[in-house]
């Protein structure tokens, strides 16, 4: 029978697992700081020497994804803190695409995106992780430093992991749209997938979904994409096309109108009367004469 009491052998190899894993973990906290705007901390001291450091011996991610973060943290250390924040405002200050916000990718800025916001906040809180009030969330280097911080306080590498694969789709789309720009930034997005135990193939898709959508657009601006939606249709004048031509239409109706009104409209003769002989006409038949009023006057105005 044995005694279900863990010897000092047991605790100490669970104590070497868990601190094995917080030190695996430390990675997250390497991309949070390399993934965050490249503030003077992190030129101070020898913070990069550090963190490549780390990034060198972690188990997590393969010998490939190593290396390109390594090229990163050179990258910055060549180009020193003015240029190296000039490079980031570039990429990730202008415009949603590289938004390194999750909700902003999930919720736009619908309300959505608000209640998601407090239900991570409440998740900050209820690990007893304290952020910054300047600061939302969802902002991806806040999220990957609050798992470095849950992987030391509860020892759960798995749940970890599981937390970054269920933003592991952001993370591929951000991933392939670095690449397309050529920016040493995407190894962290790699890494990130590598760490969720996701397929680097995800960002292969995205890419492929670039380029598609890509070719389908430069298709539509073609010269004979526009040519082709400006053609103009050949006019058969002799056809039937020329009935439909609203001119022409135009032009059989009037001369339809005319037509109509000229049966319609008789014209009468003009009957000149001869006034003088009316009279003589009148006195011989003895039969009183009646000036018309409209006569009765000649054209200065004087009796007829």
């Amino acid at each position: 029978m044995s005694d279900a009491t863990p010897t000092v052998e047991n605790t100490n190899i669970e104590q070497t697992n868990i601190q094995s894993n917080s030190h695996d973990m430390k990675l997250l906290k390497v991309i949070s700081l390399l993934m965050d705007y490249p503030s003077h901390e992190l030129f101070a001291d020898d913070t990069l020497d550090v963190c490549k450091d780390l990034v060198k011996n972690s188990r997590l991610i393969s010998p490939a994804v190593r290396g390109e973060i390594a090229d990163l943290i050179d990258s910055l250390t060549n180009l020193g803190e003015l240029e190296a924040q000039a490079r980031y405002d570039s990429l990730f200050e202008r415009g949603r695409t590289l938004s390194l916000w999750l909700f902003e990718h999930v919720h736009g800025e619908s309300r959505d995106r608000g209640q998601a916001m407090v239900d991570l906040m409440a998740q900050y809180e209820q690990a007893g992780f304290a952020i910054d009030a300047k600061e939302l969330p969802d902002y991806i280097p806040m999220y990957l430093e609050f798992l470095a911080y849950q992987a030391v306080a509860t020892g759960d590498e798995m749940q970890v992991r599981m937390d970054i694969a269920d933003v592991s789709h952001i993370l591929a789309v951000l991933g392939a749209r670095l690449i397309d720009k050529q920016s040493e930034y995407a190894s962290l997005f790699k890494a990130l997938l590598q760490v969720a135990g996701q397929p680097l193939s995800l960002i292969d898709d995205e890419l492929a979904n670039m380029n598609k959508s890509e070719a389908v657009k430069l298709a539509e601006d073609s010269l004979e994409a526009i040519d082709s939606e400006w053609e103009e249709e050949m006019v058969d004048f002799l056809g039937a096309e020329q009935e439909r031509c609203p001119s022409n239409q135009t032009q059989q109706h009037i001369a339809q109108t005319l037509g109509q009104q000229a049966q319609n409209n008789v014209d009468v003769p003009v009957h000149w009367v001869d006034f003088a002989t009316t009279a003589q006409t009148s006195k011989s038949a003895d039969i009183p004469l009646k000036n018309p009023p409209a006569l009765s006057h000649n054209v200065q105005g004087e009796p007829l």
